[in-house]
């Protein structure tokens, strides 16, 4: 573990030297930010997604709405661009072949990079629910939020079914994640995995939305992105929670496990 540690933590610097890494946050602190300039501009608001008609009534429902549409391409996009490149930018750059025959075991490597693509997979979550909140906050204050049951809920309350929502959301994000790194190591190629994971996952949103899919619909990563759904609702809904558990488990375990396989079988002098 403690080697581990020190290949994250060298991970992290890497991810941290790197433009896209900051492109990603700015893009995912500014999407909220601009949404609600452009509600107090315009007026009005998106009445026909979950929560979108209480915007006005607490700063609290502004984050859940940015989820619903950052779930469509913007917030894969982000995630994408970096787990697609974890690994291809390495034989890009002609390092991988350096870190592979130092005495870092390949597996305590591909560890590492892995833990550093879920860190930042959380941190985009995380950036825009917080940035989400402050904005809407700023524009209509922290009252109390009403749920998808119709009840009140107090601010507190609310805040606790952000966090909540925030940490089922990114369970898909990191499953289009660990597809990412799949790609990035079969290919060798940051921009092929980069589209390819962005692709894969606007393909799953495209399956849920097919007429004929119904059956497979609750199983599709698609649908994962609506499980906060659960928590908003009195009581509980634990349904689609518990689901999304074990449903995102096998969309991140597999492609982890077959990356981490062609991985350890990686050609360091063909490299």
């Amino acid at each position: 573990m403690t080697a581990v540690a020190r290949v994250y933590r060298w991970e992290i610097a890497k991810l941290l030297a790197q433009k896209r890494t900051y492109l990603g946050l700015v893009a995912a602190v500014a999407v909220p930010i601009i949404f609600v300039v452009v509600l107090l501009i315009q007026g009005g608001g998106p009445s026909d997604v979950p929560l979108g008609r209480y915007i006005r009534d607490t700063g609290l429902a502004i984050p859940f709405v940015v989820l619903v549409f950052m779930s469509i391409w913007g917030l894969p996009l982000i995630t994408a661009l970096v787990a697609g490149d974890i690994v291809a930018s390495e034989t890009h750059n002609g390092t991988l072949k350096t870190i592979l025959t130092r005495s870092r075991g390949r597996g305590e490597v591909f560890a590492a990079k892995t833990l550093a693509t879920a860190t930042y997979t959380l941190t985009l979550v995380l950036a825009i629910g917080l940035a989400a909140l402050a904005a809407g906050t700023l524009a209509w204050g922290f009252h109390p939020l009403t749920s998808l049951s119709g009840t009140k809920v107090a601010p507190s309350h609310g805040l606790a079914l952000l966090l909540a929502s925030l940490a089922i959301y990114v369970l898909p994000l990191a499953a289009i994640a660990a597809f990412g790194i799949l790609l990035s190591t079969v290919t060798r190629n940051s921009a092929a995995s980069v589209v390819g994971a962005l692709m894969w996952a606007l393909f799953m949103q495209l399956l849920g939305v097919l007429p004929g899919t119904g059956a497979i619909q609750p199983y599709l990563l698609g649908t994962q992105f609506e499980a906060w759904h659960g928590f908003l609702r009195t009581p509980a809904d634990w349904l689609p929670v518990t689901r999304a558990l074990w449903v995102c488990a096998l969309y991140i375990g597999t492609p982890l496990i077959a990356a981490y396989l062609v991985f350890l079988r990686r050609d360091v002098a063909g490299e």
